[in-house]
């Protein structure tokens, strides 16, 4: 009986006094203004003086001449899409070509995607990405009609350059084969096809990607209009909210090899993609590795409920509006349980949109066949008796029994493959449509996390490596809006003794654990 009270005790701490009682309407939506604690939320006045200054120097020169045309084509996610494009820019800049506006493979592949947009123009507002740089690139719609069938015959060389390319790179080996040809394609995997941090004698091209990221890259009307709506329902309480993304995706956690934080299939899983990513070359590292010690070097994203113990350490009260940001959360809603039993007003663009909203954002689609199994037609009287004549002699085995019936998830995506094969089957056409999908409500969830009170998140790189989701919100941030709090937790002090850091949170504060940014 004392072990039971003293568990007990201790699951209603950990929880934030969870058990007190059931929550109230008015404890879920309050009404009317509620003070904001300017320590969680922020100052409420603006600091324009703070706007980074992006604009070029007076020594910018425009280009002197034409060497040819660039056309692009860029696959990986919606964070992986926005820094290549930035890339790119600067790259037809350095090389003083006409690019021809960038191909997102995610969407053109996918057969049946709404035919009311294009390859760029489902995520970007095209006219306004071409008037924005006019001064900087010459930009262009498409290839001219003769050049246009030169390159369905493949005429034109492509190349595809190594994460984190250098200027040097370009100037050697990719502009003498464009001034030869006129025309080159490059194919971008994984994004980052130019280094991150240029020399100091490049730095118009630094201002000028700046330039790409935060103000010719903008979401096209829709997606900003539902994206405001969600906004104002966010904040229809009168209260503010926080954007957190958990930065668990299945990339992220194969290639920092953080598996074994996981069961049973989502390990294999993880797995499975690390090793698709040590033959291509991605990592250079073997496939087993211990995922605690990476855990415990800050490698690994922070797990929801490591999360909803700084929130309530650092002092948000248990209805804080949460919004989830993301389109991918591996191993699903089941991992954001522990976080939903410490806030309950953790919502995401599905419990703030309807059904009708979200599908005229993507637009009209035709229907797709299911490539589920489908059950054999029925069969007549008159042929189950043909049958059972035809079956031979008298006396027969008794028949089979019932085959174990198979389950739709356990015939699309994850769940359907592997069990039985070791190789991941290839993407079906409703695979595809759903990629496309994914970029949107990326698309949609980063406009809002970028328009939020706070923002906290779950993994993040801060310019180094791979582009993540949670370092573009960040950089958006802290230009936008460098009024507002940004969190950037150190996961290497955090995880080097658990229990320790949450005494130290409780008794000695965060401000050597956590970097605000205000």
């Amino acid at each position: 009986m004392l072990s039971l009270l003293v568990h007990l005790f201790l699951a209603n701490y950990s929880a934030g006094g969870l058990t007190k009682g059931s929550m109230h309407m008015d404890d879920v939506l309050p009404f009317g203004q509620r003070p904001r604690p300017r320590r969680l939320w922020g100052p409420l006045r603006k600091l324009d003086h703070l706007h980074p200054f992006v604009n070029p120097s007076k020594s910018y020169a425009a280009p002197s001449k034409h060497n040819g045309f660039i056309y692009a084509k860029i696959y990986g996610g919606f964070e992986k899409i926005q820094s290549s494009i930035c890339d790119l820019v600067a790259v037809a800049r350095l090389l003083n070509a006409t690019l021809v506006i960038p191909e997102i493979q995610a969407t053109t592949r996918a057969k049946g995607i709404s035919p009311k947009f294009k390859s760029f123009s489902y995520l970007y507002d095209e006219d306004h990405f071409i008037d924005a740089l006019s001064n900087d690139v010459a930009i262009v719609r498409g290839l001219p009609k003769d050049l246009r069938e030169a390159r369905k015959k493949i005429k034109f060389p492509t190349v595809s350059p190594r994460n984190s390319a250098t200027p040097e790179y370009y100037i050697t080996q990719v502009l003498p084969r464009l001034v030869k040809s006129k025309v080159i394609g490059i194919i971008v995997n994984g994004g980052n096809c130019l280094q991150s941090i240029l020399p100091t004698s490049l730095e118009e091209f630094q201002r000028l990607r700046c330039r790409v990221a935060f103000h010719a890259l903008r979401l096209r009307p829709q997606i900003q209009a539902l994206g405001s709506q969600i906004v104002g329902r966010l904040r229809a309480s009168g209260r503010p909210y926080l954007a957190y993304h958990p930065g668990l995706l299945r990339d992220t956690l194969a290639f920092h090899g953080c598996a074994e934080l996981f069961q049973d299939i989502h390990t294999e899983l993880v797995q499975h993609r690390r090793n698709q990513m040590i033959k291509r070359g991605t990592v250079k590292e073997q496939l087993t590795v211990d995922s605690v010690s990476r855990k415990m070097a800050g490698l690994c994203p922070l797990m929801p409920e490591e999360v909803g113990l700084l929130l309530q350490a650092l002092g948000y009260p248990p209805t804080t509006i949460i919004f989830l940001a993301g389109s991918e959360t591996f191993g699903g809603q089941r991992m954001l349980i522990p976080l939903r039993a410490m806030f309950a007003n953790l919502v995401d663009r599905t419990s703030l949109c309807s059904q009708k909203e979200l599908s005229d954002l993507v637009g009209p689609e035709d229907p797709l066949a299911s490539d589920l199994p489908q059950p054999p037609p029925p069969k007549s009287e008159k042929q189950l008796i043909e049958e059972w004549k035809r079956a031979g002699p008298r006396p027969r085995p008794l028949p089979p029994p019932p085959a174990r019936p198979f389950y739709a998830h356990e015939k699309e995506g994850w769940y359907g493959w592997i069990g039985e094969n070791d190789t991941e089957p290839d993407a079906s056409p409703i695979e595809f449509r759903r990629q496309a999908h994914r970029l949107l409500w990326d698309a949609l969830d980063y406009f809002v996390s970028v328009e939020a009170d706070a923002f906290f998140p779950g993994f993040h790189n801060d310019g180094s490596g791979w582009p993540d989701y949670s370092s573009l919100i960040m950089g958006h941030r802290l230009y936008q809006k460098p009024y507002g709090i940004t969190y950037r937790p150190d996961r290497l002090l955090l995880r080097c003794s658990k229990m320790l850091v949450i005494i130290g949170i409780i008794h000695h504060g965060i401000g050597q654990l956590l970097h605000v940014s205000t």
